[in-house]
């Protein structure tokens, strides 16, 4: 289910997530194994798991999940700049592969996790704090048993295209509790 479902600006948005999202964590691997991906974002979006730290420390957040598709809002800052006067492209990669992986993540059975094999980057025009807010968008292209894809774009409030990107991800079992 979508985050936002009943519409809203980016602010709006953005400002619901943060006050539904619990403080920065990590979840346990039952609460992995027990959820299918969608779950596992869901309970992270609602505050019944911690959010990630890189999130917090990125300024980078889910605003929208469903099965196939996922969302993330970030606003670009100082702090995210490269010595040459713009942010720097892995702050831009991080919001795409969140974006990517977690469109992923959210096609998977519970039991089943994921890890990126390959992440391609196009960067199509530079991001400074000018900018302002930007959201990836990740959309499953395909989701095996073993090998899933997923292609993302980055964009402004008025639809520019920033960077896009594609992915492949392995799929494989948990392991259980005792293992």
């Amino acid at each position: 289910m979508s985050s936002s479902a009943n519409g809203g600006s980016w602010d709006e948005q953005l400002r619901s997530v943060r006050e539904r999202m619990a403080a920065p964590g990590v979840a346990l691997p039952a609460d992995l194994r027990g959820r299918s991906g969608v779950q596992f974002l869901e309970a992270i979006g609602s505050g019944q798991l911690p959010s990630p730290p890189i999130g917090h420390t990125l300024d980078i957040w889910p605003i929208e999940w469903e099965n196939g598709r996922t969302v993330f809002q970030g606003l670009p800052a100082t702090a995210h700049y490269n010595p040459l006067g713009s942010v720097h492209g892995g702050w831009i990669a991080t919001m795409l592969d969140s974006a990517v992986g977690c469109a992923i993540h959210s096609m998977l059975p519970a039991g089943k996790g994921y890890t990126t094999l390959e992440l391609k980057v196009n960067y199509v025009r530079p991001v400074t704090t000018a900018t302002g807010a930007l959201r990836a968008e990740g959309k499953v292209i395909h989701a095996g048993g073993q090998v899933a894809t997923a292609e993302g774009r980055l964009y402004d409030t008025s639809g520019k295209l920033y960077a896009h990107a594609t992915t492949t991800c392995l799929i494989f079992s948990l392991p259980s509790q005792s293992g």
